[in-house]
């Protein structure tokens, strides 16, 4: 009895192992940022993006959440607005609208900055939900140096 729970179990494992898609993590990388409104309190600002899948098959999007740091600050964070596809080995272009604080954002930064080193560290960060039935979301994580130049 115990023998045929584990075969069994060994089958179930590997059945379930088979049947959930494997998806490689998406690369994502900014193409650009529009302001669309603001005031001194609230800015919102419309940020295009380019996602790239390695994948064999298409890839499904729900919905993509992000949030934009600066100096290790959350200064903006967003969602997508409707889903699409992206084509299997392909690319696609999205818009999102996030929202940011940067009287605020940029007070807490302003301390954390250092002028002589001409830049300040960014990341990106957030989850791509799939509309699959087995596999839900792909995190993601972006990270580089953006020119203090640039935040004028």
């Amino acid at each position: 009895m115990y023998a045929a729970a584990c075969a069994a179990g060994a089958l179930l494992s590997c059945a379930c192992s088979v049947l959930t898609p494997r998806f490689a993590t998406p690369d994502l990388s900014v193409a650009g940022i529009e302001m669309q409104s603001g005031n001194l309190l609230q800015q919102s600002f419309r940020l295009s993006l380019q996602i790239h899948n390695p994948n064999d098959r298409p890839l499904p999007v729900e919905r993509v959440r992000a949030r934009l740091l600066l100096g290790g600050e959350e200064l903006a964070s967003g969602v997508t607005a409707r889903p699409f596809v992206v084509p299997a080995r392909g690319d696609a272009a999205f818009d999102m609208l996030i929202s940011a604080n940067l009287a605020a954002g940029f007070a807490q930064l302003a301390s954390r900055l250092d002028a002589r080193r001409g830049s300040v560290g960014y990341e990106l960060d957030g989850v791509v939900r799939l509309d699959l039935p087995l596999l839900h979301s792909l995190p993601f994580h972006l990270q580089g140096e953006l020119p203090l130049r640039d935040l004028r």
